[in-house]
């Protein structure tokens, strides 16, 4: 068997979902521009640095999830793929994606967004599985909070191998595993495989990339 991972934020989609979600909830008047604008484009410049505290991001991402019905935010979600997300999905994207799928790969998004803006996403692309931070829910309603240990640089790994093991598998279970990502956040997991391949990287990645001699393709 072979196992394909992909990040999904500047990787499969050209530009990041997380930082678009809040834009769209800005542009729809349900954040406060003049005081999420400014705070979602520091964590954003955060995490493309390697500075990103992950539980003080995830506290000011999932709180607006808390205010809102279920059916309001799928209703919202429904708006933002169609208008922020499907452009984002490039046509090498998807034919990379059915090319693993097509050869009975066993294939994931792993991803450090949460699941309620990726879950939509990762089915769109016809993607089977979804390793992303658990925004936490009690009754139907999201409670602010994640659950678990977020899907962030090394966390990405447990969460890999909480998934795999309860499906009754393992890395060895896997004669070949690839996982592509653009950034220098997930070379823990990039470096866990045994084929890691460097999307659209960022400098750091790069770098590292080159001289450890990986692909390096775009997307774009």
């Amino acid at each position: 068997m072979e196992l394909v991972l992909f990040d999904l934020d500047n990787t499969l989609l050209a530009g990041d979902s997380d930082f678009e979600w809040a834009q769209f909830l800005i542009s729809k008047g349900v954040l406060d521009k003049e005081v999420y604008e400014a705070r979602n484009q520091q964590f954003y410049d955060q995490y493309k640095a390697g500075t990103l505290d992950i539980l003080e991001f995830l506290d000011f991402q999932l709180k607006p999830l808390a205010r809102h019905s279920r059916a309001q935010l799928d209703a919202w979600h429904r708006e933002f793929l169609d208008t922020r997300i499907r452009p984002m999905m490039t046509d090498k994207s998807r034919a990379l994606v059915r090319t693993h799928l097509d050869s009975g790969a066993v294939v994931a998004v792993v991803t450090a967004t949460n699941s309620f803006v990726t879950g939509p996403i990762v089915r769109a692309f016809g993607i089977p599985h979804l390793i992303a931070t658990i925004a936490a829910q009690r009754d139907g309603v999201f409670t602010g909070q994640p659950r678990g240990t977020p899907a962030f640089k090394a966390g990405k790994i447990e969460r890999v191998e909480a998934w795999l093991e309860s499906l009754g598998l393992c890395w060895e279970s896997f004669a070949k595993s690839s996982f592509y990502s653009d950034s220098h956040n997930d070379l823990p997991l990039m470096g866990k495989v045994t084929h890691p391949v460097a999307v659209d990287p960022d400098d750091t990645l790069r770098a590292h990339a080159q001289a450890q001699g990986w692909p390096v393709i775009s997307l774009r």
